[in-house]
């Protein structure tokens, strides 16, 4: 069997892992009334990290959109309507890998198609795989930590408003976070 390796990093060709939801998030931040960061997650959402034979890596995945945590019942409608993620026609977001590079000091780029609202665009995200470990019951697991800044408009999420003070309520740049622990499925 051969071996996907970075310095510090191996991953078994062959190999399959999913996302571990206890221990992952997915989540965004967007400047917010200019003054501050608006941060939220989704607390439903699916991650696999497959290991080809011949050594290349695909990660793809899929998040719920009306599982988004808020402490805000308007808020959650609000996002959750047309002018965002229109979760009624829209119940999903979708990434598909279409490379991985593993590089220098456990540095990841990983380039591929990421679907909002029925628009698909080519993103690149870049940060770090971790090791490969085993955890208290012996099952091997590896972290993934990525992220990437879009422009929401570009995937029709392009809600607007003016402030009085001036400038707008929401900025358009969309900074995606996205921290996996996967789990090796068993052979």
């Amino acid at each position: 069997m051969t071996a996907i390796s970075t310095t510090q990093t191996t991953i078994p060709a062959g190999s399959v892992w999913t996302a571990d939801k206890v221990h992952s998030q997915v989540g965004f931040a967007v400047k917010h009334m200019i003054v501050s960061t608006f941060r939220s997650s989704f607390d439903n959402y699916d991650a696999t990290l497959t290991a080809a034979e011949d050594g290349t890596l695909r990660l793809e995945g899929t998040v719920d959109t009306a599982s988004i945590v808020l402490k805000d019942e308007n808020l959650a409608a609000h996002l959750a309507a047309p002018d965002f993620f229109d979760t009624e026609r829209y119940p999903q977001l979708k990434f598909s890998s279409t490379a991985i590079e593993l590089g220098e000091g456990n540095e990841a780029t990983v380039r591929g198609e990421l679907e909002i609202r029925g628009t698909t665009h080519e993103v690149e995200a870049s940060g770090r795989i971790g090791q490969v470990g085993a955890d208290l019951g012996g099952d091997a697991r590896v972290g993934l930590s990525l992220g990437t800044r879009v422009d929401r408009r570009s995937f029709g999420l392009d809600w607007q408003a003016d402030l009085p003070s001036g400038g707008q309520a929401l900025d358009y740049e969309v900074d995606i976070a996205v921290e996996l622990e996967l789990v090796a499925e068993a052979e």
